[in-house]
C-alpha cells in the first residue's frame, strides 16, 4: 500500500514538473505578458511644435487645449512657400508654457522647432475575454492612459478606457504575444493604434 502510494506521489509530482505556469493562457498571464510587453510599455509621446504653423496645425484638438491653458501663443502671419493652408500662425511658448514645458523637454530639443513630450503610459484595466484555437488566441482587453505630468493631464482623460485585442501563439515554451503579423490574431502594436473606446 505504502509503495502505490510513493508511486501515485511520483507520478503527480512529475506531471507537475513537465508543464509551467505558461502552458496554460489564463487571463492572469495574458494580463501580465501583455502588460511586460515593449508595445504596451512605450509611452506616448506629444510633439509640441512652435514656429510658423498652418492654421490646420493651429486648429488641431491638442493645440485648442494648450492655447486654452495658456501655454502657447500665435500670431497670425503670410503663410511661407509649402506651408498651407493659411493662414499661419508664428506660435511661441507663453511665460506660463515655458514653466509647464522646461524640465519636460529633453535638452538636446530645446532649441528645436518640434520637440518630444512624453506626457502619459498604458494601464491594463482588466482582461476581458479569451478564445482559444489551437495553438492560436484571441485576447480582448481593457487599458487606459495614465497622464505623467500636466501636459499628459490636459490631453489624456484617463477615466476613458480603450478595447483592444491582440493575437497570442503557443510555443514549446508557453504562450506569447503576437508582436509580427499573422495568420492568426493581431499583433499588440495595431490592436493598441485601432483601439476604440470602450462604452
Amino acid at each position: 500500500m505504502g509503495t502505490l502510494k510513493t508511486l501515485l506521489l511520483a507520478l503527480i509530482l512529475s506531471l507537475g514538473v513537465a508543464c509551467s505556469p505558461r502552458d496554460f493562457l489564463t487571463r492572469r498571464l495574458a494580463g501580465d505578458l501583455i502588460s511586460a510587453s515593449d508595445a504596451f510599455n512605450a509611452p506616448r509621446m506629444f510633439w509640441l511644435r512652435t514656429g510658423m504653423v498652418s492654421n490646420k496645425d493651429f486648429s488641431s484638438p491638442d493645440s485648442l487645449v494648450l492655447q486654452r491653458r495658456g501655454w502657447i501663443i500665435g500670431t497670425q502671419q503670410k503663410c511661407p512657400p509649402g506651408v498651407d493652408p493659411p493662414p499661419c500662425w508664428d506660435v511661441v511658448l507663453s511665460p506660463a508654457g515655458v514653466d509647464t514645458f522646461r524640465s519636460l523637454i529633453p535638452s538636446s530639443s530645446q532649441t528645436s522647432s518640434l520637440a518630444p513630450v512624453r506626457v502619459a503610459r498604458r494601464d491594463l484595466v482588466e482582461v476581458t475575454g479569451i478564445s482559444k484555437a489551437g495553438n492560436f488566441a484571441d485576447v480582448e482587453f481593457l487599458w487606459h492612459w495614465v497622464p505623467l505630468n500636466e501636459v499628459g493631464s490636459a490631453l489624456y482623460d484617463g477615466g476613458v478606457h480603450y478595447r483592444s485585442s491582440v493575437g497570442f501563439r503557443s510555443y514549446d515554451d508557453g504562450w506569447r504575444v503576437v508582436t509580427e503579423p499573422m495568420r492568426n490574431g493581431q499583433p499588440l502594436d495595431d490592436a493598441l493604434r485601432t483601439a476604440q473606446p470602450a462604452p
